[in-house]
């Protein structure tokens, strides 16, 4: 084994998680690490007594907190002897220093170092003990940055070993976990600091790699004098060039079986993960990496060049090329070459036994797709390409060697290799010579020489090439890649082959060749020189499948020639953005109320929860499990459950102390299963007496509704709404869904201010204890974190910590507690309210398969009213009642009205509705008439109006005559059609599939070809088998499934064919992704449910529109043989989370919800150990672009939405429907989004400076009295600051001083409100972009903390300037920091003293404060930087 093969075979390196692969890669930092000594009796009087010759030496390791997973190699220090090491005095020396760098600068990698001590057993076999660990964390806390202090620093050692790092219950901080044990007095000295020199030396040391400043890096010089720390000065050896000429691979058995072997197993890969077009997968080109490897990694990126087939060059040959013969090259037409026609230069190698070259064939095929739905829905991944590592080589040139010719035998199958992938196999050699185990899996041979520019010229044969055959058909010609023009040209010349770009821009591959494409350019590579491309040559310039990257990309612009036939394919997506994580947004955790609270919330005079009997509900204890029965729940008795939400205190937290102002009112909005959005009124918080307040303080306002007139009682507090949830809302068996709801689901409310309309945050409560279980009544009193999210702009880069669910929290996303809500939800069964209902009343039945049986018969009546609406049945009889035609048919009595009253009669649709009622008001005029002439004993006028009423008469049944011979046919044909039409109602959900089956029979005697019509697009027959067997195990049928049922023809109807007399069920489902009307007025039942009796069908909505669809079969001739009336009632859905965006206007909100951990969503399938279904993603507005990506198992997923706002202040709402199945059955989450769209203002500005801008208000009509409300008061102020006029169509300047406390990129909203009205006037979005100012001076104090009392400190300024100035103080950290004076005056040159004061802090660590001293125009002149440290 050379130096190279031991290197590195020692130096394997773990890689770091997936994760942490997944995000910006950022500079790498060098380090130094010097262990010094170790003190204290480490190793217990057991292990000296049991083992002999005991020595110990120390092991550090990388370790991700954040995913709990070890990486890169664990480095090992000199073994030291341990006499005296168990004395209480002891102390071991090492004094070893450790190098390393990392570009992973996160607060959570950190290095562990054990102490292991090993010795002899008494038989003599050696046995290693952990004796203990410590964690050194290499960068701080706050930002990341490594730490700059350079003085010793005491490692704490804790009982175990590293092992138990991986354990779930250690979270971070794990030094402060409960579980960790401290060795009393031992310790490790050490120090810590990073190492500039080392940056030299990073292309010989891979990232993450421990190394000794003893150990010997092959590529860098030893160090001088007698430190033997070769990296704490490191001095590069002097490279040399290396060139490589005729350069080919020769594989076995032959290039072309070797291919088509390989084409075979992944086409059987393939194959066996969905049926593959066998002619859709091709080899697009043959790579080559050439790179040199020092054997701790490759020194540059190695270059990537396409290998041809020796067949291609010679189909291109020129006299300028040959390839030189050999006595050793056992070359033929049958046994080809792949060979590189360019020379490749290596100007980083190195004399040094441990430097060689690696070469890597990789072979690039296009992606099959595979022939299935699901995967021709994602066409932008179909054409990529997808690369495999084939064999690999390494050469060890001797030091000695100059120039010469190299044979080197391929390597491949599962040993390691530098690339550290999976490469391909090799054939079997059990049977083989070790001569033969050389040859068989290939060789490479090349030429090389050192040092010279120059061609080499060795005295060699000429051999001509093979003779030109065509390539097989699933081997595209690879395309030249000089420039268009020179292309058959191009091929002969030997040039060098600068280095590309590497894989990040070869994986840009272009379509592959449509096969016309490919006849055509193929006779065009083979014209003699000189002649001109042909008209599909130049129609479609260099068509390849893959760019060659022989070309220096990097080097000059990419001149876009070939646009129309090279076409850039999509690289597998990696999010620069952060993403957000679902459940992130309301993640309050709700508590049990303290028992004084309780107390205090009786005391208060809230309403009592009474069950139907008048008696107090049962108090359930919030921390209590609660084990969900559904045949307990749904064989109670008490069927209905009316649902109280009582809304009792809302009060601040401690922590939000930065003198942010509190609301006066709040209102709430939610939404509660499928009832519609509820909006509570303005509730006052009204503050508890001094007396009343509980220790804590925390229970500080009740809630009090506001009258009409402004005013409120604080002797009846609490507000409280009832939802009546009974089996006459219910649709038949959705009671099961109710249930499943409350047990699963949590109800999200939203919390407003009333004055300002600004959003205060969310909480989130659990639903699980609204489950009776039997009991008459339950009720659950919990205290509520209401959280702010808040989103700051996209930030180019994903990092985050691991929460305590699984999830990531990413970076951008802002979660504060603003209050603590305090609510009570409760549960009240009654007994289900017994109706009599008519069987007409009844819901339809839902079974899955539709029968046309009843179809057959017609029902009798009018011929023009189907019947007629006062049909009854009566003993099994069809009974219709007699009517006049003109009186049930609108069009006649048009009609006669027409002919009465010798007008033109009414025009349009509109009119003719209202002609029987105009028509019988003629009669009654003509009847008074009569009567009239009567009284007045003019018999002439009677015997006139008699003749007039028998003439009028005639004629209206001469109009009903000729009216019914005309329409005869067409009535006659519409109640035939009634005999073979089938009605049926659906009750559809949003975003979910109802499937159902049609039993079609052919009443003929002789066989049709029946076409299927259908005239709604969300009504469609299912074609798929393997989609019909999914949906019929779902449903529980078990009808016969027939395999390819439908003739599909493209976009025409779909086709069956029927034998004579037979009977077949054809599938459909409807599925709606259209939400209609928005979720504001989305009702099924009122809050209070008081509807009558008589109100309608109480499964139906009369806010929501009915949909209407018809199925038609039609036979070969046209005829029909069946109709299928569908008659679909929507029904409002259940909304799983909901996610509210602000966004400047006319902008693209772009933002990637992540998904948590597939096993912890409520609904989701429960699938094998490991196994994770694909996520699908649809959305109810076409406009919004909604897609996810599917990704390798174990990786987050996200859900990425792109959404165009609209102008201030209009708000888009639409719904996220997400599937775990491929056929979108029924999603298990559906999320609701909100994005206002409001007016942006963008100010720069730098943190702790003021900055004014001024903003244009407009009047409305009316005179407006109004106030403007901010989000970040701290921060932003405006004038006027309170209520003022704003008079009608007038301008106004309302002027806005921006002070920012932080650095970075937000949002800050600003509102302006009517306050008579409480309306919203105007709504601005401030995005600040803030920077820090630059820092003068830097301080560090510590303090104790917990202590109650303050700390006053000193510090000075010097007035720069001559004159004398007046300056003013601001801190960034407010409630931790006070000045003695705000402001002070100082001389020309004269110094000044600044008082400060810093208040107490509870829990321990660091805070850095800024001080900013700004002028008399409040600019910064100065920012000083106290580190305060709380011990």
């Amino acid at each position: 084994m050379n130096d190279w093969h031991r290197i590195f075979a020692q130096n394997v390196l773990v890689p770091p998680h997936p994760q942490r692969a997944r995000q910006l890669l950022k500079e790498s930092t060098a380090f130094q690490c010097v262990l010094k000594w170790l003190d204290g009796p480490i190793i217990k009087q057991g292990v000296l007594a049991v083992l002999s010759e005991v020595e110990c030496h120390l092991r550090v390791s990388f370790f991700d907190v954040t995913y709990r997973h070890f990486f890169g190699r664990t480095w090992k220090t000199t073994v030291k002897a341990t006499e005296q090491l168990s004395r209480p005095a002891s102390r071991i020396v090492f004094n070893e220093p450790l190098y390393f760098h990392t570009s992973l600068n996160h607060p959570h990698i950190v290095a562990v170092v054990e102490v292991v001590a090993e010795g002899k057993k008494r038989d003599g076999t050696l046995q290693t003990l952990s004796c203990g660990f410590g964690i050194l964390r290499i960068f701080n806390s706050n930002s990341g940055s490594p730490s700059s202090a350079s003085q010793d620093k005491r490692l704490r050692l804790y009982h175990g070993t590293p092992r138990a790092l991986l354990h779930p219950l250690l979270q971070d901080p794990v030094e402060q976990n409960k579980h960790m044990t401290v060795i009393e007095n031992c310790s490790l000295q050490y120090t810590l600091k990073p190492h500039p020199p080392l940056e030299s030396a990073f292309h010989l040391l891979p990232e993450n790699l421990l190394v000794s400043g003893l150990q010997q890096i092959p590529g860098l010089l030893p160090a001088h004098g007698e430190t033997r720390d070769a990296l704490r000065k490191p001095r590069l050896q002097k490279s040399v060039t290396w060139y490589l000429d005729n350069l080919f691979f020769t594989l076995y058995p032959s290039l072309e079986k070797f291919e088509e072997e390989l084409l075979e197993l992944l086409i059987s890969d393939h194959f066996q993960e969905g049926p593959l077009d066998r002619s859709a997968l091709e080899i697009l080109e043959r790579r080559l990496h050439v790179g040199v490897h020092n054997g701790l990694g490759f020194v540059q990126r190695p270059q990537v060049v396409v290998l041809v087939p020796e067949m291609d060059v010679a189909l291109t040959r020129s006299a300028s090329f040959s390839r030189k013969m050999v006595s050793s090259s056992k070359t033929s037409s049958g046994n080809q070459a792949l060979v590189l026609r360019s020379r490749l230069r290596l100007p980083e190698m190195v004399s040094h036994p441990a430097f060689a070259i690696v070469f890597q064939l990789e072979y690039v095929f296009n992606s099959p797709s595979v022939v299935d739905g699901n995967a021709a829905s994602v066409t932008s991944l179909a054409n990529l390409a997808c690369m495999y590592m084939v064999r690999w080589a390494v050469w060890n040139p001797s030091l000695e060697a100059n120039s010469g010719r190299v044979t080197l035998p391929l390597q491949g199958g599962v040993q390691p290799n530098p690339s550290h992938c999976l490469v391909y196999k090799v054939p079997s050699a059990s049977m083989s010579s070790q001569e033969v185990k050389q040859v068989e899996s290939g060789t490479v041979q090349f030429q090389f020489s050192m040092g010279s520019e120059d061609h080499l010229d060795t005295p060699t044969e000429h051999i001509n090439g093979p003779t030109a055959e065509r390539q097989p058909a699933r081997k595209p010609p690879t395309s030249p890649s000089s420039p268009p023009a020179s292309a058959p040209q191009g091929l002969a010349a030997t040039q060098d082959s600068p280095v590309g770009p590497g894989l990040s821009l070869s994986e840009l591959a272009a379509s592959p060749q449509s096969p016309a494409q490919r006849r055509a350019a193929r006779p065009a590579s083979q014209q003699p020189d000189g002649s001109q491309p042909s008209p599909a040559q130049a129609a479609f310039p260099l068509e390849a499948s893959v760019s060659h990257l022989e070309a220096d990309l990097s080097q000059a612009p990419v001149v876009l020639e070939t646009s129309v036939a090279e076409q850039l394919q999509e690289l597998p997506f990696t999010p620069l953005h952060a993403p957000i994580v679902m459940g992130a947004q309301t993640r309050s955790s709700g508590s049990q109320l303290s028992r004084a609270s309780m107390a205090l919330l009786q005391s208060s005079g809230f309403p009592e929860i009474l069950d139907s009997n008048q008696q107090p509900a049962e108090a359930v204890n919030p921390a209590d499990p609660v084990t969900f029965n559904p045949q307990k729940e749904e064989s109670d008795c008490l069927q209905s459950n009316e649902i109280v939400l009582q809304f009792l205190a809302f009060s601040r937290v401690a922590q939000d102390s930065r003198g942010t102002s509190w609301p006066k009112t709040v209102y709430f909005t939610f939404q509660f299963y499928r009832f519609p959005p509820a909006t509570t009124p303005r509730l006052q918080l009204v503050k508890l007496d001094e007396t009343g307040k509980t220790r804590s303080g925390s229970l500080s306002h009740v809630l009090v509704p506001i009258d009409k007139d402004g005013s409120f009682d604080a002797g009846s507090p609490g507000f409280q709404l009832k939802y009546m949830v009974d089996p006459g809302f219910l649709k038949p068996g959705e009671q099961h869904w109710f249930l499943r709801y409350l047990a699963s689901q949590t109800l999200q409310m939203d919390v407003w201010d009333g004055d300002s309309l600004l959003l205060l945050g969310s909480a989130a409560v659990q639903m699980k204890h609204l489950l009776r279980q039997g009991r008459p009544a339950v009720q659950v009193s919990q205290e509520l974190e209401v959280v702010m999210t808040e989103y700051e702009w996209d930030t180019m880069a994903v990092s985050g910590d691991v929460t305590g669910f699984g999830s990531v929290k990413p970076i951008g996303v802002r979660s504060v507690v603003k209050g603590r809500l305090y609510l009570t939800l409760a549960n009240v069964g009654h007994l289900r309210e017994q109706r009599v209902r008519n069987p007409s009343s009844l819901p339809p039945s839902r079974s899955r398969v539709i029968s046309s049986d009843g179809a057959g018969r017609f029902p009798g009546g009018s011929l023009l009213t189907s019947g007629g609406p006062r049909r009854e049945l009566s003993l099994g009889k069809n009974v219709v009642q007699a009517q006049k035609l003109a009186d049930v048919d609108s069009e006649l009595a048009a009609v006669l009205l027409t002919h009465s009253r010798g007008t033109t009669g009414p025009q349009g649709a509109g009119r003719e509705a209202d002609a029987v009622r105009r028509r019988k008001l003629e009669r009654m005029r003509s009847v008074r008439l009569q009567e009239a002439g009567a009284e007045l004993g003019v018999r002439g006028t009677r015997v006139l109006a008699q003749q007039s009423v028998r003439a009028q008469h005639l004629r209206d049944l001469q109009v009903i005559a000729a009216y019914r011979e005309r329409a005869k046919a067409e009535s006659i044909a519409s109640a035939l059609s009634l005999a073979i039409t089938t009605q049926h109602t659906l009750y559809a959900t949003l975003g979910t599939a109802e499937f159902f089956e049609f039993t079609l029979k052919n009443p003929h005697n002789t066989q049709h070809t029946v076409t299927v019509e259908i005239d709604n697009p969300e009504l469609s027959v299912i074609a798929d088998t393997q989609e019909w067997k999914y949906f019929k195990d779902a449903a529980g049928l078990h009808t016969p499934v027939e395999e390819d049922m439908f003739h599909l023809r493209g976009s025409l109807a779909p086709q069956l064919f029927l034998r004579p007399r037979e009977t077949t069920h054809v599938p459909f489902k409807f599925q709606s992704f259209s939400a209609g009307l928005p979720a504001a007025v989305q009702a099924s039942a009122d809050l209070s449910s008081e509807k009558g009796p008589d109100a309608g069908s109480p499964w139906t909505s009369s806010t929501m529109p009915t949909k209407r669809a018809k199925v038609l079969f039609r036979a070969g001739g046209g005829k029909p043989i069946a109709v299928l009336c569908l008659t679909v009632e929507p029904q409002p859905h259940v909304v799983d989370q909901v996610f509210r965006f602000y966004h400047p206007e006319l902008t693209f909100l772009k933002k990637a919800i992540r998904l948590p951990p597939w096993h912890t969503l409520p609904g989701a399938r429960r699938g094998m150990a490991g196994e994770e279904p694909p996520v699908h993603v649809r959305c109810s507005d076409p406009n919004v672009i909604c897609e996810t990506q599917n990704v390798g198992p174990g990786e987050p997923r996200d859900v990425f939405l792109k959404v165009a706002s609209g102008p201030s202040p209009e708000s888009k709402d639409f719904f996220v429907f997400i599937y775990s199945d491929r056929w979108l059955v029924a999603p298990v989450q559906t999320w609701q989004v909100h994005l206002h769209s409001l007016q942006r203002v963008d100010v720069s500005c730098v943190t702790g400076q003021l900055t004014r801008l001024s903003l244009v208000l407009r009047g409305t009509q009316t005179v407006r009295k109004v106030r403007a409300f901010t989000s970040h008061p701290q921060e932003l102020k405006t004038d006027p600051k309170g209520v003022f006029v704003l008079p009608p169509r007038g301008m106004q300047d309302l002027h806005v001083s921006v002070r920012p406390l932080r650095a970075g990129s937000r949002f800050v909203h600003l509102n302006l409100v009517d306050v008579d009205c409480h309306q919203l006037v105007s709504s601005w979005l401030v995005c600040l972009s803030c920077r820090q100012p630059l820092i003068s001076k830097a301080f560090e104090i510590t303090l104790a903390a917990g202590q109650g009392k303050g700390v006053n400190k000193r510090i000075t300024y010097t007035n720069p300037y001559p004159s004398r100035r007046t300056y003013h103080l601001h801190s960034d950290h407010p409630d931790l920091l006070q000045f003695k004076e705000d402001a002070f005056q100082v001389g020309g040159g004269e110094t000044y003293t600044i008082g400060l004061r810093f208040a107490p802090r509870q829990s321990v660590g660091e805070v850095e404060i800024l001080i900013y001293i700004n002028d008399h125009e409040d600019k910064n002149e100065e920012t000083f930087c106290v580190k305060v440290i709380y011990q």
